[in-house]
């Protein structure tokens, strides 16, 4: 197995909706991700120690109230970003595409912390097309908070009238070393912060898109060739089928998870459970006992650590979802080398909420994912 180096990756737009109705593609190259940043400015041990790690609260019940609860935490890790522009002429902002949240937000000239002095700003007297409004934001982060206003303008995907926030304070020290601006996000209207309408409902609400759904493909070559697809599906890559799966709540991209094995062994959700499929977590996270049965299983302690030389004798671990099997090999579970030490590190995380597991970046490597919003289901397609 050649286990992957940690980075992130920059989306850049690369075609404009040409007319109404047509695809958009968009493009992904790599960086650096938050945890990276954080370690290279000697960081990282402080940083959590004075923020504890609480992936679960991003998918608390309270996020569809008009004050959300979302730790910043879950983007530490997480590889994909892109640039959208916003008002008129175009002003660009670097944003984590997350189909876990569901507004799109970005900092403003009006922002007064820290974290805003090396981002790009929004500055609503610069765009032609920026309207006003007297409506605030705020979402609650596990270790601050990000406030502002509202505003509507023209984002760069020829939406005319996109509502979103202009950040006035955010939390302290996160905000300041990621290595994006905002958020935008992808999930339903039923979870977004104000009842702002997100960007891809008013896509499907202008026409802009021929299907009312998007695609994301991320590549195995790390410097070119994946993408997210609004309003199509790329038939190159569902050439092994597409399997459909329902989803259990118009919330996030939510699923029901019949089980998790490896080795024909099941290994936790036995009777079933619920599983999120959000393009804003990098790794494979589900409950604490669940996760220490996959470790242990796999060689490794709660560190998640392992040796390289292992790496290629691991065993898939497979998830059965609507009744098929979807498949997670060590090459892809396996994220990040040690060149210190030569150790690995598996890519599972703990979250315990009423045993929820979160199917992150990890696992939406492997399948080529269509997230249909017309008939409310998730389309995975093998790429192996």
């Amino acid at each position: 197995v050649a286990p992957k180096a940690q980075g992130w990756w920059l989306l850049f737009i690369t075609e404009k909706l040409l007319s109404p109705s047509s695809p958009c593609r968009v493009s992904l190259r790599k960086g650096k991700s938050l945890r990276q940043s954080l370690k290279e400015h000697g960081l990282l041990e402080h940083y959590l120690k004075h923020n504890p790690y609480n992936l679960a609260s991003k998918y608390f019940p309270a996020l569809a109230s008009t004050v959300s609860s979302e730790p910043l935490e879950n983007y530490l890790d997480v590889e994909y970003y892109g640039t959208i522009s916003i008002g008129t002429p175009a002003q660009d902002f670097t944003v984590l595409f997350d189909t876990g949240s569901s507004n799109l937000w970005v900092p403003s000239v009006y922002c007064s912390s820290e974290a805003c002095t090396n981002h790009n700003l929004f500055n609503p007297a610069d765009s032609s097309t920026f309207v006003s409004t007297n409506e605030n934001v705020s979402i609650e982060y596990g270790t601050g908070s990000m406030t502002g206003i509202l505003g509507y303008d023209t984002v760069d995907i020829t939406i005319s009238q996109q509502i979103f926030g202009l950040s006035e304070t955010e939390p302290g020290d996160f905000f300041y070393y990621t290595p994006f601006d905002g958020i935008l996000g992808l999930a339903f209207p039923s979870i977004s912060s104000s009842g702002a309408t997100p960007v891809f409902d008013n896509m499907m609400s202008e026409d802009l898109v021929s299907q009312d759904l998007f695609s994301v493909y991320l590549s195995n070559d790390d410097e070119s060739g994946s993408f997210v697809l609004f309003g199509g599906i790329d038939d190159s890559y569902t050439s092994a089928g597409i399997s459909w799966i329902p989803l259990s709540a118009e919330t996030y991209w939510q699923i029901t998870m019949d089980s998790v094995s490896m080795n024909d062994e099941v290994l936790a959700c036995s009777s079933s459970c619920q599983a999120i499929i959000d393009t804003g977590t990098s790794l494979l996270a589900g409950p604490t006992s669940a996760i220490d049965n996959i470790l242990d299983a796999l060689g490794s302690d709660s560190s998640g650590e392992i040796s390289c030389d292992s790496a290629s004798s691991l065993p898939d671990i497979v998830f059965t979802l609507n009744g098929n099997a979807f498949s997670v090999p060590a090459s892809g579970y396996v994220v990040e080398v040690s060149i210190l030490d030569g150790s690995c590190t598996l890519g599972f995380e703990s979250v315990d909420v009423d045993d929820l597991w979160i199917l992150g970046d990890v696992f939406i490597h492997e399948y080529y994912v269509i997230f249909d919003r017309a008939n409310d289901r998730v389309g995975l397609s093998s790429l192996s």
